[in-house]
């Protein structure tokens, strides 16, 4: 067991009272642009692809493939980014972090060190001035919940201050592994699109099966990814049930239950940043948390902080009325 395996994701309040800033620089301009293109790019696949489908080059090998990567990219960001490299809800060995994080940046949302540090910064000041990505920022007037909505869900994307890694992800600065796997973000990102159009062009034996596995599989699913995950941002911070107690305004939407791989149970996980499983309730669905209980079950994931009765019991809003 390696000392990376070993990681314990540092607690809301050690991240809040450190002495080093929150930001680090800013983004160079190249890294810039690459951020307007990965985000505005697939989004045009997908506002195309609607009328796309209806007049040509949809098939049973696009959507195959597209929900094969967007399940394999998507579980990535929430079992790996997520409840794995960002709050240690597990523990598992080399060869299942360094695949986590490998398809979690063929999701095309950021390096895995640059989304962990985003991500415990959000948790230290969630819905509170430093969050970087509160759809409250701008008050509560309905003006100003229409332009934070906006600004949480993707306008955050596009300020240039980059989130101090030397504050809020210390721990994986120090994995030498992770690290030179991080840095190739650029190759992931390329075999993220690549992929699908090689498989879509075998599959079909033809370059246009190969075109449009590359646009549906690729293009489309990436964006259509990063929509969801956006979501859990904006949407999960405005509206919803609140059965457990959270310090800020996260909430449960359900219809982003299946879609987000149990990341919308959104309350639960403020309330129980470390909890491998969000969906806790009855009726629940929580694909992430089914896919760390398989893990544990092959024995690729150990440790894992499952939710108990008492704990529930502890941060449940007595008088909440399901």
């Amino acid at each position: 067991m390696t000392a990376a395996t070993e990681r314990v994701a540092p607690t809301e309040a050690s991240a809040e009272s450190g002495p080093k800033p929150l930001t680090a620089g800013s983004r160079p301009w190249v890294a810039q642009l690459s951020v307007y293109v990965f985000v505005l790019v697939p989004f045009l696949a997908l506002v195309a692809a609607v009328p796309a489908a209806w007049g040509w080059g949809l098939g049973w090998v696009d959507i195959g493939l597209a929900v094969f990567f967007y399940f394999a990219t998507g579980l990535g960001v929430t079992v790996g980014y997520h409840r794995y490299f960002t709050h240690g809800s597990f523990k598992t060995n080399r060869a299942v972090k360094i695949a986590l994080a490998i398809v979690g940046m063929m999701a095309v949302q950021g390096p895995a060190i640059t989304w962990v540090a985003d991500h415990r910064r959000h948790h230290a000041f969630s819905d509170r001035e430093g969050d970087p990505h509160s759809p409250w920022r701008f008050g509560s007037s309905p003006a100003a919940l229409a332009k934070g909505f906006w600004y949480a869900h993707m306008g955050w994307l596009f300020e240039r201050d980059l989130t101090n890694e030397d504050r809020f992800a210390p721990d994986l600065l120090k994995d030498e592994e992770l690290v030179k796997v991080n840095r190739l973000f650029p190759l992931w990102t390329a075999l993220s699109l690549v992929l699908p159009a090689v498989l879509g062009g075998l599959f079909t034996w033809s370059l246009w099966g190969a075109f449009t596995a590359f646009f549906w599989a690729g293009l489309v699913r990436v964006s259509f990814l990063h929509h969801v995950t956006w979501s859990v941002n904006s949407i999960c911070h405005m509206i919803g049930e609140r059965p457990f107690k959270s310090r800020d305004k996260a909430a449960n939407f359900w219809p982003l239950a299946i879609l987000s791989f149990g990341e919308s149970w959104h309350n639960l996980h403020h309330a129980d940043p470390t909890c491998a499983r969000h969906g806790v309730l009855r009726g629940q669905i929580d694909i992430s948390a089914r896919v760390i209980w398989f893990f544990e079950k092959l024995g690729w994931a150990w440790n894992v902080r499952w939710s108990n009765e008492k704990r529930l019991a502890r941060i449940a809003v007595t008088d909440y009325k399901g």
